[in-house]
């Protein structure tokens, strides 16, 4: 799966590709709708682009866990006593930080460096989804941007490039 079809552009045409839309609402919904009306599948795979959150992170990675950057976890379990939205640990790798912003700005992209890796607006949606159905999970994330100021220009410039790493990706690996 993954959120859109310039990042899909170079996979295999007879893989079932779950095109999902921006941010964890369209990416949440479209995978609960999916796995909710077909058999479920032995994994879900989300594939994508992310901005690196530190200089000279590149290439591809397997995401080890994932947090909701935008959601005050801390408040809310002050406030209600609950935990909600907890990070997930899904194995060894980076810390990526999901949230419905798009990373161009070199002061956020710094306070999340605190916290996490790489950046995206659907892992931690798509992990809390297939995890509520039982499903396995991986998050594959190609680095697309240094998450800073010009980061919009730098992903458009790459995301075809991108997408040739993450079609590679799934050729070698699954």
């Amino acid at each position: 799966m993954l959120a859109l079809a310039e990042e899909a552009a170079h996979l295999d045409a007879r893989l079932p590709v779950l095109l999902t839309g921006m941010g964890k609402v369209n990416a949440a919904s479209a995978v609960a709708a999916t796995l909710a009306r077909t058999p479920l599948p032995a994994a879900v795979i989300n594939l994508g682009t992310a901005g690196a959150l530190h200089p000279g992170w590149a290439g591809t990675h397997e995401v080890g866990s994932v947090l909701q950057h935008d959601l005050d976890t801390d408040f809310l379990r002050r406030l209600t006593g609950q935990s909600v939205g907890a990070p997930l640990a899904l194995g060894d790798g980076p810390v990526l930080a999901t949230g419905d912003q798009f990373i161009a700005d070199d002061t956020a992209r710094a306070a999340l460096a605190t916290r996490a890796h790489l950046v995206d607006m659907e892992g931690y949606a798509v992990a809390s989804t297939a995890q509520r159905f039982g499903v396995p999970v991986r998050l594959i994330k190609q680095v697309s941007d240094e998450a800073g100021d010009g980061a919009a220009r730098t992903w458009q410039e790459s995301v075809d490039h991108c997408a040739r790493l993450l079609a590679d990706w799934v050729r070698d690996h699954l």
